[in-house]
C-alpha cells in the first residue's frame, strides 16, 4: 500500500527525535570496531554475544550470509588490518532501540587494500546491543 507524501511529511514532523547519549555512541562504535579486530572477530564466543539471532549480511560481491555462516573461529582465517578510527563514521538513531552506523572501511588483506562503504544496523536487546544487519560495498572497485 502506498502512503501519500503529505501523510509522510505530517508524521515525520510530529515524530520526536531519539537522542543517543555519548556512552551509547561510544559503545556502538566499539562494538562495530570489534568486528574488525582479529582478537575478537575470530573469537566465536565474542561474536556469539554480538550477533543477533536474525543477523543477515550482504558482502561486497552481493553474496548473502546468515548468522551461522559468519562465525570464523579457528578455521581458515585470513589476516587483515583495519584502519581506525573509521573514516566518515556516522551513527544515527532509527528508534530508541535501533541504530545505524555508516562509515568507510580501509582494510589490508596482506598486499591487497580495500576501501568500502559500510552500513550496520544494531538493535538493543535485553542483554545488550546486537548486530542484525551489515552491508559492505566496494568503492569504485577500489582494490589495490
Amino acid at each position: 500500500m502506498l502512503v501519500p507524501a503529505e501523510l509522510i511529511k505530517t508524521r515525520s514532523l510530529k515524530r520526536k527525535p531519539f537522542i543517543m547519549n555519548q556512552d551509547t555512541l561510544e559503545e556502538l562504535i566499539a562494538l562495530e570496531e570489534s568486528l574488525w579486530r582479529a582478537e575478537t572477530r575470530f573469537d566465536d564466543a565474542a561474536m556469539n554475544k554480538v550477533f543477533a539471532d536474525d543477523l543477515r549480511e550482504f558482502d561486497q560481491s552481493g553474496r548473502r550470509y546468515q548468522r551461522k555462516e559468519l562465525f570464523l573461529g579457528d578455521g581458515d582465517t585470513t589476516e587483515f588490518e583495519a584502519t581506525f578510527p573509521f573514516r566518515d563514521c556516522q551513527v544515527r538513531t532509527v528508534s530508541a532501540d535501533i541504530a545505524q552506523i555508516m562509515y568507510v572501511s580501509e582494510v589490508r588483506y596482506g598486499s591487497i587494500s580495500e576501501t568500502s562503504n559500510r552500513s550496520s544496523i544494531w538493535r538493543r536487546e535485553k542483554d545488550g546491543w546486537k548486530l542484525c544487519f551489515h552491508q559492505g560495498t566496494l568503492i569504485n572497485g577500489h582494490q589495490a
